[in-house]
């Protein structure tokens, strides 16, 4: 096992916890080391069963849940609901995201965990936050896509969007594991717990600041823009003349100028005063794209990529899934199932010269029966 998978051993994390979000958060606390007790239903998180695309099981269960213990629990079971409580009397971490007001319903909100046990992080995953009109309606993740106002500004002219991944559930997991790692933190100087709310609403709200800034107080409104940047131009995709697409970016005006020389092969074009700014390439977005679209029809991806590698541009190749599959810069890391061994692309982060940690995503219930002889009366 490498060092940084050991990084939080020794604590324990209890989660009640389905689809995406918590198990995002409680995933990454797994991967480095904390014991997870993942608690579920009878019938299982859900997420168990949204495909049946990795081997046999959800690609999002395989994602979220490796390294972590199952445990089938009725919380309105005296016993399992008391069985529950001595785990929380020992844990570092409890992270929740049922329906508004479940946990508290059940004997297990946050202010009465925490006046139990001063020395508990909790971690409250909701839609919209503890607070405010829309706290108990209903939230997954395109909903709140739509309700941020991201649907809104994402597609193409003809008609909104939403992002192909699970960003709101993505955002909140990513805030919750950051906030878990800081409350942690934070009690090795004061010995206090912590609690935390976070939720798929706030979680990208954060993330549509730059949009909601440029209106609140510019009253400029981005324009759905397919794949171009809305303020940014020349920053868009582009088809070469062997049906594969570029997308480029420029972000000052030396890059413009390099283009100018090497791709269009109209140094002169630079100080045209159409394109002058990248403002003004914004602005006359249709006619720079009048003079791109033809250059970059006439070549190759890569003999295009070999003229912006020359002009020092910033370019990505618009990859398909099938492209991903084989992308030479993945990093993968194993993955054990019950229907066998799989491999995922890697985190994000890593520690430098470590090999990734190989974790196993638990059967339903497979261990059920030893964390009840751990934890019985």
């Amino acid at each position: 096992m490498s060092q940084s998978s050991r990084d939080l051993e020794g604590l324990l994390v209890v989660s009640l916890e389905q689809a995406v979000a918590a198990p995002y958060a409680s995933g990454r606390l797994a991967a480095a080391g904390a014991r997870v007790i993942k608690v579920e239903r009878s019938e299982g998180d859900f997420a168990r069963r949204y495909d049946r695309y990795a081997k046999g099981l959800s690609a999002y269960f395989v994602w979220l849940n490796g390294g972590k213990e199952s445990l089938r629990l009725d919380l309105r079971d005296a016993e399992d609901h008391a069985l529950l409580l001595r785990i929380l009397g020992r844990a570092d971490v409890f992270i929740q995201n049922m329906a508004p007001d479940g946990a508290k319903k059940l004997g297990l909100g946050t202010a009465d965990l925490r006046a139990r046990h001063p020395g508990l992080i909790t971690c409250d995953i909701s839609g919209y936050g503890e607070s405010g009109p829309y706290r108990t309606q209903k939230a997954y993740d395109l909903l709140v896509q739509a309700e941020t106002g991201l649907v809104s500004i994402n597609g193409t002219p003809e008609g909104p969007a939403r992002v192909g991944i699970s960003v709101c559930d993505i955002a909140a997991g990513m805030n919750a594991h950051q906030a878990i790692l800081q409350a942690l933190f934070a009690r090795t100087r004061t010995g206090e717990g912590r609690a935390i709310e976070v939720s798929l609403y706030h979680a990208l709200a954060d993330w549509m600041n730059v949009p909601y800034l440029q209106y609140a107080y510019g009253s400029h409104e981005p324009k759905r823009s397919g794949v171009n940047h809305p303020t940014i131009a020349p920053y868009g995709a582009y088809l070469c003349g062997d049906g594969k697409a570029l997308v480029i970016s420029i972000q000052n005006e030396t890059e413009w100028v390099g283009l100018c020389t090497h791709l269009l092969d109209a140094p002169a074009l630079a100080s045209d005063q159409r394109f002058a700014t990248n403002p003004d390439r914004v602005r006359n977005r249709p006619a720079l794209d009048a003079l791109l679209s033809p250059a970059f029809a006439r070549q190759d991806r890569e003999a295009a990529i070999a003229l912006l590698e020359k002009a020092r541009v910033a370019y990505g190749r618009l990859s398909t899934l099938e492209d991903l599959l084989h992308h030479p810069q993945n990093r993968l890391r194993p993955v054990e199932t019950e229907s066998g061994d799989l491999e995922v692309l890697d985190f994000g982060a890593r520690v430098a010269g470590e090999p990734p940690r190989r974790l196993r995503v638990p059967a339903l219930g497979q261990h059920d029966e030893a964390i009840r002889a751990e934890f019985a009366a």
